[in-house]
């Protein structure tokens, strides 16, 4: 028997080959549209085809838990997709945050210069770890990662202007922090 519309659910939950790659070939595109949205803005296509893996892996290693109608079947595998991805965003960032306190030596600077930069650098970090997450999130979009404040208000679905108000307050709070470091430091 051949996988069809009318019975690739079952085959799949019966773990036969051919209905996974009737799912490839029906939802491949879709899969990769809501992959592409939320891990686009990291520019790493290697980081994209290994999620699109791992969320196919993932249909496969799950479907005996999916109960419903073909229909139904499309929502199912969008929400796996999403979030598969959204943990692979985070675990970039993650990487992304880690890699930052790297030292980077340039040989036009003594290394007290260094020292002192990846210092500051590390202080920055430091502070923006104390932000609220979805301010945290946005310094790292807007200042790690390069992304424009119309990039970002799509990925959290909020305006712009509500992002441009996050980052005001953020660096009025980041500025503040530093400064009651710097008296702290200073004993006064």
């Amino acid at each position: 028997m051949k996988c069809n519309d009318t019975n690739f659910i079952k085959r799949l939950q019966r773990q036969d080959e051919d209905a996974l790659d009737y799912i490839v070939d029906q939802y491949l595109p879709l899969i990769k549209g809501v992959t592409y949205k939320v891990l686009s803005p990291l520019h790493n296509n290697g980081i994209i085809e290994e999620c699109i893996n791992d969320i196919f892996l993932s249909i496969w290693n799950n479907s005996k838990q999916f109960n419903g109608e073909a229909n139904d079947f499309k929502k199912w595998l969008c929400a796996i997709a999403k979030y598969k991805a959204i943990d692979y965003y985070r675990k970039a960032s993650k990487k992304l945050e880690i890699s930052s306190n790297e030292m980077n030596l340039n040989p036009d600077q003594s290394v007290e210069d260094e020292l002192i930069m990846l210092e500051d650098r590390t202080e920055l970090i430091r502070l923006i770890n104390q932000l609220e997450p979805i301010e945290r999130e946005i310094f790292i979009m807007k200042f790690f990662l390069g992304l424009k404040t119309e990039d970002i208000s799509v990925k959290l679905g909020m305006t712009k202007a509500a992002i441009d108000n996050r980052i005001y307050r953020g660096k009025k709070k980041l500025s503040q922090k530093a400064v009651n470091l710097k008296l702290g430091e200073n004993g006064v």
